[in-house]
């Protein structure tokens, strides 16, 4: 056998793998933009990466091969990111009340004293991690320190107003994110929603057991 021959072989292994894996690739990507929740759409775009990158590289096609070599740790990532939001929610839902799992879904906003955060009475729109300084729920004379989160039960409001008056007392840090992307990330993964409203009504209860100790400490 000539060399020549050998090589064609090689060829025709080369492009009829290549074709096998190309339409692997093509399958599992139509099944990930398919997808409605974020941890299956995940999974499955990792396979379609591997299954692309095999098929760049079988078939030389390279940008192809760069796209998915980008897209394969990304998305990664991401899924680990997911998976350990939704780990630490169900811890926070069994009763730990730490809010330090959404953080990474926040942003920063500095608070200066005699700051106004929100009002009683005002559109609600997003809610609040403070990180340091010192604040005051106004109606309720409640002060409040860092690592409380506040303004979470607007989210599910019926008609998403405030209902105390937010201010800070000392300079400090929060960490805000809008109700909009909470209700993302309930979207890509229910099981977020689940422990998220597991987590609120957790909240609410221990407010109305403050409420209960306040009246039956009052006067007659």
């Amino acid at each position: 056998m000539h060399w020549s021959d050998i090589a064609g072989d090689i060829a025709v292994f080369r492009t009829h793998w290549a074709n096998i894996l190309g339409y692997i690739a093509a399958l599992l990507t139509i099944a990930t933009y398919s997808r409605t929740t974020m941890i299956p759409l995940r999974i499955i775009g990792i396979c379609a990466n591997c299954f692309s990158i095999a098929f760049g590289i079988f078939a030389h096609v390279y940008p192809q091969l760069f796209l998915h070599t980008i897209l394969l740790p990304l998305n990664s990532v991401r899924l680990y990111q997911m998976l350990q939001l939704i780990e630490n929610v169900k811890i926070v839902s069994r009763g730990d009340l730490n809010m330090d799992w959404l953080r990474p879904f926040m942003t920063k906003q500095a608070a200066k004293t005699g700051e106004v955060i929100f009002r009683s009475g005002d559109p609600a729109s997003a809610m609040y991690y403070t990180v340091s300084g010192r604040y005051r729920l106004v109606e309720i004379e409640t002060e409040v320190w860092a690592g409380h989160v506040i303004g979470e039960l607007g989210l599910v409001a019926p008609d998403n107003k405030r209902t105390l008056t937010f201010a800070c007392v000392e300079d400090g840090e929060m960490l805000v994110i809008g109700y909009g992307q909470v209700k993302q990330l309930y979207f890509q993964n229910p099981k977020f929603g689940f422990y998220f409203l597991q987590l609120i009504g957790q909240r609410l209860f221990r407010d109305i057991k403050r409420l209960e100790a306040r009246l039956a400490a009052a006067p007659g």
